[in-house]
């Protein structure tokens, strides 16, 4: 039996319908409340848990070989916050897997997450790799990069559609290897049972690495018409959204980070996603 946390989720969601139709038998760890029933059904059998209830998380991981885990505080709020779910939270799971005799730990973790960065988030991140890997659990971390799914509508898609100048922060010359959450997904079902998997972590980002500059071209060319671009210094808030994208999108034009997937990708047997195939499709 496969656990899936955060289930509900956008990659959760994901990674939960790709083990069912492998046939694999799911259970998903879910809130009251929560719009889980679409899993359930498909075939994916509930255990009401929260990662702040270590209790919930024993009962949860009985009789389970693997554990997915996807769940993060991001788009959460409230009593969800990065040092409840993040850091404590992911303790207790691993805690809870492990005492059940869990033989599997995959872990949704991020590129960039380190114990001693200064963005609480990716800090959280790193303190759970090093804590899983210290459980003695057969573990694999999965460290995708930048989801396409959340910046390029965000930054870019959301004003190209409705006909507005587009704002970037900096030149919009940095090259990210922008990747698909279901392509993510694809990974995470991938690795359950893979031998290659075990004790390892995956780096995962798209077929090529593109500039934001790209993603605005690529749009233009979905659309047929030119998009006008702005561009603030780092520091700046990019109107109409929050100042934690401001903060994100600042700092990815710091940095590079292209990925070579081409042998990740064949071993795990993933068909990554084009830039230009995720654009059109969002315009279609």
């Amino acid at each position: 039996m496969i656990l899936v946390a955060g289930a509900t989720g956008q990659l959760g969601s994901l990674v939960t319908r790709r083990l069912l139709a492998r046939g694999e038998v799911v259970r998903i760890l879910v809130r009251p409340g929560s719009n889980f029933q679409p899993l359930v059904d498909l075939g994916a059998q509930p255990v009401f848990g929260d990662l702040k209830d270590p209790a919930s998380l024993a009962a949860a991981c009985e009789g389970v070989d693997v554990v997915v885990t996807t769940a993060n505080s991001a788009a959460r709020g409230g009593a969800d916050t990065v040092e409840t779910v993040d850091q404590r939270g992911n303790r207790s799971l691993i805690d809870a897997a492990r005492a059940a005799g869990v033989k599997q730990f995959v872990f949704t973790s991020a590129l960039g997450a380190d114990p001693a960065s200064p963005v609480p988030f990716l800090r959280a991140k790193g303190e759970t790799e090093q804590y899983l890997c210290a459980s003695g659990m057969t573990y694999t971390i999965l460290a995708p990069n930048i989801f396409m799914e959340v910046w390029v509508p965000m930054l870019v898609g959301q004003a190209a559609l409705e006909g507005r100048p587009v704002t970037l922060v900096g030149e919009g010359r940095r090259r990210h290897s922008f990747v698909s959450v279901d392509d993510v997904a694809a990974f995470a079902v991938a690795a359950v049972g893979h031998p290659q998997a075990m004790n390892q972590t995956i780096v995962i980002g798209g077929p090529e690495p593109v500039t934001w500059r790209d993603v605005v071209a690529a749009y233009e060319r979905a659309l047929g018409r030119p998009i006008e671009v702005r561009t603030i210094p780092p520091g700046q808030p990019l109107p109409g959204l929050p100042d934690v994208v401001s903060q994100l999108a600042a700092g990815m034009d710091t940095y590079d980070s292209p990925l070579d997937m081409t042998e990740t990708a064949a071993r795990f047997g993933v068909r990554l996603t084009p830039l230009e195939e995720f654009v059109r499709r969002v315009v279609a």
